[in-house]
């Protein structure tokens, strides 16, 4: 009787706290002291998973029925764009979008097409009319419903005074050609208010990884789609890109794993006690890691955060170990950062130069730390890095963004309350885990298809045009890696509806920069032939005047953008065809083509030298003519003196 009672006053309890955490869930329960105002995406506090718990049983069985996973590509890069996005498509038929992958969010939302402030990002608005699958969330007591009473809406405010909000829907949600998980069904948020830099940002929206009912990943693993797990892993410096999978892998043997506990605050956590610089620990009580929200993970962050204690000192050990190095400014004078300059152009060369650094955990496993992966490159100072690792103003949690785990698998094991790390290239992660590659689209049949700008496409895209590269350059269907490139050209086929019309090629290559996120005065018009109401017309995309080459993100986000055909043209431009795309790397120069100025300096110096030597010879050979000298006991004629002439006097007359 009395385990009958406890049962029926734990299921009773249990029930009300789901309801509880369930209603405060859907309500903005943003904590925005919780990140400085200099982060990129600040975390927001959401209330405990209510599923840990609940489903804990039926996630073991996910787990040992191994149920496929969602393996999808990341794009763009810490230092251009301060996040990482990868490819959702929502809808049938399927609307594409650019979400920030986010481990501190909940709630996944795109801007809806009747948004009334919704900032002009890189894809079409997301067009509910347009999709047959997709279906509001109806008013209920579990969310917060909008004015007419009919349906959920959502709302998330940030720290550095950025927010989203409008309704919560739901729709079909498919990962892209790479994935083996087939399309599901997922709530998403519909936005229709965006502020701050949400509004400004190139990216469309957020793809939420956190813990929460809103959440992706507790959607999918509790539909039975995949193991409650997913890994990302982020490009190095320079390279950008990367891997994400959600549902499990094959861990490697030697992947180091510290404990998380989702009951200790509602963001990814791991157990840190201490920080060594060069082999020697920091003097700092273990403590120190573990104030507030502990030590966080979050993907969304770009830089890591420390208390202030543990900041100073972290500096001043860094700061020791490079003496041969001069400090200067940063490149925004708007911050104190800490830079150095001489250490080299070469990241492979740094650890030569910067110490490494270790992070120890509670159960003594250490995750190592390259130069990469606490730096970042000077904008302006050629051969220059800054620390990407700051105070945390007076919050006393230490956060840990995305460059700390740069060129590292980290694999989120909810089901285990445990987070992985295994140093690797991430650029070559399925080579370095020995999985076969994810299988290149076949090429485009250009002759066949009309893509035309923001209608999307009726398939997840799976055909992408090809791409000429010279020997020695990657393929653009995967990361460029290491690779230098020199300049990017595409021909693109414009067909105007009014073929009286010819393209201002001044505005289309604002337009055009604008899609690719470059500056204008990269991208130059090469030639233009016109048939009928069709254009054919050859572009180049340069690197900026301050760089020898395009950078390997930046490269990967413009050959991807080309391909997946993402410039959103004006209608009045008509529809558009990719024709072909040359990737060229940097042009050689000789010595003396490298060096021409220096020469021309030396040339001028010399001439302006040699007239100057001549001059004055010529000056003291001429004084040297005129001044005639008499030895002392010559003998030199007289000379008649002449009388003076006066004027004549009175006598005179």
């Amino acid at each position: 009787m009395a385990r009958t009672l406890a049962h029926l006053l734990a299921s009773a309890l249990l029930i009300f706290s789901s309801s509880l955490i369930a209603l405060s869930s859907a309500l903005d329960d943003s904590d925005p002291s919780l990140r400085p105002p200099m982060m990129i995406l600040p975390l927001y506090l959401s209330s405990p998973n209510p599923n840990i718990s609940r489903h804990r049983n039926l996630r073991r069985h996910l787990q040992n029925s191994a149920p496929p996973n969602a393996r999808m590509r990341l794009y763009d890069d810490l230092l251009s764009h301060g996040y990482y996005t990868t490819r959702l498509w929502i809808g049938t038929p399927p609307q594409e979008f650019a979400l920030i992958v986010d481990t501190g969010s909940t709630v996944t939302y795109v801007p809806c097409s009747n948004c009334g402030h919704c900032g002009k990002h890189q894809d079409p608005r997301f067009q509910p009319e347009l999709s047959s699958t997709y279906q509001p969330m109806k008013c209920s007591i579990s969310c917060n419903c909008d004015e007419a009473g009919a349906q959920c809406t959502y709302e998330r405010r940030y720290a550095e005074m950025s927010s989203s909000s409008g309704v919560l829907g739901e729709d079909t949600i498919s990962f892209g050609n790479e994935s083996k998980l087939i399309p599901q069904r997922a709530v998403f948020g519909c936005e229709d208010m965006e502020t701050g830099d949400l509004y400004t940002q190139h990216a469309d929206g957020i793809i939420g990884l956190g813990r929460g009912r809103l959440s992706v990943m507790d959607q999918l693993v509790d539909k039975g789609a995949i193991s409650d797990s997913f890994s990302l892993c982020y490009g190095g410096m320079d390279v950008g890109g990367g891997a994400m999978v959600l549902g499990g892998i094959s861990s490697p043997p030697d992947m180091v794993y510290t404990n998380s506990d989702p009951f200790r605050s509602p963001y990814y956590n791991i157990e840190l006690k201490e920080i060594h610089v060069a082999g020697k620990p920091l003097k700092l009580k273990p403590s120190i890691f573990d104030g507030r929200h502990g030590t966080v993970l979050d993907s969304g962050t770009t830089y890591a955060y420390l208390p202030k204690e543990a900041f100073l000192a972290f500096k001043n050990a860094v700061i020791n170990k490079i003496r041969s190095l001069k400090q200067i400014h940063g490149p925004d004078p708007n911050f104190h950062d800490i830079c150095f300059s001489g250490a080299g152009r070469n990241v492979s060369q740094l650890s030569a130069v910067f110490p490494q650094v270790d992070m120890v955990f509670s159960n003594g496993h250490k995750l190592s730390l390259s130069p990469e992966n606490y730096l970042f490159r000077h904008t302006k100072a050629s051969g220059a890095y800054c620390l990407g690792i700051f105070q945390n103003a007076d919050d006393p949690t230490t956060l840990l963004g995305g460059i700390i785990v740069r060129n590292t698998l980290v694999t989120y094991d909810r089901e285990n309350d445990k987070i992985g790390f295994w140093k690797t290239n991430c650029s070559e992660l399925w080579k370095g885990l020995h999985y076969p590659s994810p299988a290149a689209p076949p090429p485009l049949d250009l002759r066949s298809q009309n893509t035309s700008v923001g209608i999307p496409p009726t398939i997840a895209p799976g055909g992408l045009p090809p791409i000429m590269a010279p020997v020695g350059l990657p393929h653009a269907d995967f990361p460029v890696g290491e690779f230098q490139i020199g300049l990017i050209t595409f021909d693109m086929m414009l067909i105007i509806n009014n073929s009286s019309m010819k393209p201002n090629f001044t505005e289309l290559t604002e337009f055009i920069a604008h899609a690719l996120d470059v500056k204008v005065s990269q991208v130059h018009f090469l030639n233009f032939s016109y048939t009928a109401n069709a254009s054919l017309i050859k572009w180049a995309i340069f690197p900026d005047e301050s760089a020898d080459y395009i950078s390997n993100a930046m490269a990967t986000s413009i050959i991807h953008r080309l391909r997946d055909h993402r410039l959103q043209l004006p209608e009045k431009f008509g529809s558009y065809q990719l024709v072909e795309l040359n990737v060229k790397p940097p042009v050689k120069l000789t010595w003396w083509k490298q060096n021409y100025w220096v020469l021309a300096v030396g040339v001028l110096a010399t001439l302006v030298l040699g007239l100057s030597i001549s001059g004055a010879w010529l000056i003291w050979r001429s004084r040297q003519e005129n001044v005639s000298y008499e030895p002392v006991d010559a003998v030199v004629p007289e000379q008649e003196l002449q009388p003076l002439q006066t004027s004549p006097g009175p006598d005179d007359l």
